[in-house]
């Protein structure tokens, strides 16, 4: 054997574990500069959970350790670099992704028992005969009843794979015995659009809660039967819509703009910037918009007012936005975990950021902010918005507009006493109403069985004995004593809305909140001033 020859294996060899040690550290996303560079950061937190799991005296949850460490390096981020557990991911992506697969029932986790609230509309429930007001006490033979009764179980049982049947024996208040219902599971869509109704003959109303995958489609079914119905003006409500897919509101914004106009554009940390505009597809370009926004309304909602307000487009309405510039992308971490990672900042047309302003790692006072707003009183007086000059931009008709944190609206609208009041805010936020409505429709549902959501809506009246009735389960259920004399019309409101909810839908209950809404009836009389030119 020759010299050469002699080393060849040995050669082979070393080339083949170079290649090994080279594809094991390799990332596609990696320069050649960077490539045989090492890392010792990473070795570091490497290292440091190595010792932990080999030589540590105790047995460590590592694996908790890492969610500690991942979450401690994100908090000295931006405020909204966030990471997704495993176990949290999933509920996520589902409700981003606009349905789940599922049995198709409202329900309470009430006294002892299930309570059905309401089967979804044309549901798997709905169509197997399932009726508000059912108990379901087992699931394919498992009890779903009892003092504790056990989430992870409910989970399995009500949710499954599509197309699979479970057998459900519920029980219904005047029938002697228990029924059973085999259910085929189904997906069950997770609803973006609230409401959708006419509030006068040419005005529209839509009401958005997210930025879902489904959105689009559901928005634009709601707006195509909105000009169906006679609407030539849009009221779209964005209130309190923290927001989610950009490309979601770019297709929104895009139903309204004119060819061409620039709804936005993103920059990252090199200076990339990549620029959305409209195209020929919309369906409302000259229709008149009115953006209904608050100090909630955040991210992909900002995206919408922005555009269109630098465009010179519609009018924006309500008060100070959120303040949220910043476009975050999910990646995963491959132990079924993810992170949100801040990866760009967008621009309105004019080219201003609506980010307020943030300190890395401080994310308490961040947050805190609306309690600053409501302390300088901000909320309620249109001239204690602080503006920043230097942040100054002009629309291409002359309005003047600010960046630096959110969207100052056209018209302001100060808070509205029904929304604003600590006391029913608690109660709402508790499931008081609900959970008294449904123990209300529970005594006798007969009584409303043959009420059009049309009469109820106009002509249905709360009663004196009602509100007293909601007053002492309030008084019994927090073991106090309240009274409701200073603000009974919000609470009759709310009552008579929640009892549409559980009775017809959601839309209903949007009906009867608006008809008081501050908001609502601004963007109504803005409209009458602004008729219609009919050719």
């Amino acid at each position: 054997m020759t010299t050469k020859n002699k080393y060849l294996p040995l050669i082979i060899g070393i080339a083949i574990a170079a290649g090994v040690i080279i594809g094991g550290r390799l990332n596609f996303t990696d320069t050649s500069d960077n490539l045989f560079s090492t890392n010792s950061k990473k070795d570091k937190l490497n290292r440091l959970i190595d010792y932990i799991d080999y030589e540590y005296v105790e047995d460590v949850n590592t694996d908790s350790i890492v969610d500690v460490t991942v979450n401690g390096i994100l908090n000295n981020l931006d405020p909204h670099s966030s990471y997704i557990p495993k176990e949290d991911l999933e509920r996520i992506t589902e409700n981003m992704k606009g349905n789940f697969v599922g049995i198709g029932i409202n329900f309470y986790p009430y006294k002892d028992s299930i309570a059905v609230v309401k089967p979804t509309e044309g549901g798997p429930s709905e169509r197997a005969g399932i009726m508000s007001g059912d108990r379901i006490l087992y699931a394919d033979g498992d009890s779903l009843f009892g003092r504790k009764i056990d989430n992870d179980l409910l989970g399995k049982k009500l949710r499954g794979k599509k197309n699979s049947t479970v057998k459900l024996t519920v029980y219904r208040k005047g029938e002697d015995d228990l029924l059973e219902f085999d259910v085929k599971r189904k997906d069950i869509p997770i609803k973006s659009i609230d409401a959708a109704y006419m509030l006068t003959d040419e005005l529209g109303y839509i009401k958005m809660n997210r930025f879902a995958e489904s959105t689009f489609t559901e928005f634009k079914e709601a707006l195509n039967e909105l000009k169906d119905l006679g609407a030539t003006k849009l009221a779209l409500d964005l209130r309190n819509n923290p927001g989610g897919f950009l490309g979601i509101a770019e297709q929104i914004v895009d139903e309204f703009l004119e060819d061409d106009k620039l709804i936005l554009f993103t920059r990252d940390k090199k200076g990339k910037e990549e620029r959305t505009y409209a195209t020929r597809r919309g369906d409302f370009e000259n229709g008149e918009i009115y953006i209904l926004i608050n100090e909630n309304s955040a991210s992909a909602s900002e995206v919408i007012a922005g555009a269109l307000q630098d465009n010179d487009k519609g009018i924006i309405v309500g008060r100070r936005s959120y303040g949220k510039g910043l476009v975050q992308r999910e990646m995963a971490l491959g132990d079924g975990s993810a992170v949100r990672l801040t990866v760009s900042k967008y621009y309105t047309p004019t080219g201003r950021s609506i980010q307020r302003p943030y300190v890395n790692g401080d994310n308490d006072k961040y947050y805190n902010d609306y309690y600053k707003r409501l302390r300088t009183g901000e909320l309620a007086d249109e001239e204690s918005i602080v503006v920043d000059d230097s942040l100054k931009f002009t629309t291409p008709k002359g309005k003047v507009v600010y960046g630096g944190g959110g969207i100052i609206p056209d018209v302001f609208v100060p808070v509205d006493r029904l929304f604003d009041n600590e006391t029913i805010n608690y109660l709402r936020r508790r499931g008081h109403f609900g959970y008294f409505v449904f123990e209300e429709l529970d005594k006798n549902r007969e009584v409303y069985a043959n009420v059009s959501k049309y009469d109820f809506i106009n002509n249905f009246e709360v009663s004196d004995d009602i509100v007293l009735r909601f007053q002492n389960y309030i008084n019994r259920q927090e073991r106090t004593n309240i009274t409701f004399v200073a603000y009974n019309d919000e609470i009759r409101r709310l009552i008579k809305a929640t009892l549409a909810l559980q009775l017809f839908d959601d839309n209903a209950f949007e009906e009867i909140i608006n008809k008081e809404d501050v908001m609502v009836q601004e963007v109504i009389l803005l409209s009458s001033e602004y008729p219609t030119i009919k050719k």
